[in-house]
């Protein structure tokens, strides 16, 4: 029986505050757990887990880590019990070789970026997630090849989710909640959103060479937020749709969008 490809994600996830709450954003996440086909497993790549070097959960039973302070206790209560699956940290170890993949059986799990997103997707919890590491000490192409080698996990039934915001400027963050999105972070993400299907080789990406754009460093001061996208911009096969899930950018400098491939 052929399995079904899997689409692979980027979803901007925002704020923390999302897991307790019932937005449009929330709310369309729930609708692409409800209308996707349904995973064997998730890979999802956050950017909540930048680290030295390339490293993947290889526990059966991840914890769920809360990295953040200042919130509700009732956010710090929330638990995201999904199993984990040593088996697909391993095949993404063998994907990704010659890059030398830690599996990390201890340290982490399942981080915000992670799971904030799938407990609206999958409140069941009862699909085996990994998580991959984002290597920080790496360019941005080299990111963008890691998705060109995680792409045959969509084959498997294996489902690519990726976390993060295009735009995430927490510094000229306009806390009243209201505040109208600055031209830089406007522009950059339009510019995102115009390079999407763009096709050719990595090294001339637009969505590679995205400090290259004058919002660029605006937009991400630090590019945690925005690599995640390039894992799924490389797990694209170059003829399947892109849609966009969610899109607006909130409290100024924190992009909400979100990209579907397949």
């Amino acid at each position: 029986m052929t399995t079904q490809r899997m689409p692979a994600l980027f979803l901007g996830h925002g704020s923390p505050m999302n897991v307790l709450e019932d937005n449009v954003y929330t709310r369309a996440w729930h609708a692409l757990g409800e209308s996707l086909p349904r995973p064997k497993a998730i890979l999802a790549v956050s950017a909540h887990w930048f680290t030295r070097g390339t490293a993947v959960t290889a526990m059966e039973n991840p914890r769920t880590i809360h990295d953040f302070g200042g919130f509700p206790q009732a956010l710090f209560d929330k638990r995201y019990p999904a199993p984990g699956s040593p088996a697909l940290a391993k095949r993404v170890q063998e994907l990704l070789s010659p890059v030398n993949v830690m599996a990390d059986t201890s340290e982490w799990g399942f981080d915000h970026g992670t799971w904030g997103v799938l407990i609206k997707m999958y409140p069941d919890a009862d699909i085996p997630v990994i998580q991959l590491s984002i290597d920080g000490t790496q360019p941005p192409e080299y990111h963008y090849e890691l998705g060109k080698k995680l792409a045959a996990l969509r084959d498997e039934g294996v489902m690519i989710v990726a976390s993060g915001n295009v735009v995430h400027n927490l510094r000229m963050v306009k806390w009243d909640g209201n505040g109208e999105p600055y031209p830089w972070a406007i522009a950059f993400e339009k510019y995102v959103k115009d390079n999407l299907s763009w096709k050719g080789e990595a090294k001339d990406h637009p969505l590679v060479k995205f400090m290259e754009h004058e919002g660029g460093a605006l937009s991400n001061p630090s590019p945690d937020h925005y690599l995640p996208l390039l894992y799924v911009l490389g797990a694209w096969e170059g003829s399947e749709p892109i849609t966009l899930p969610t899109d607006g950018i909130v409290m100024g400098s924190l992009s909400m969008l979100s990209v579907q491939v397949g």
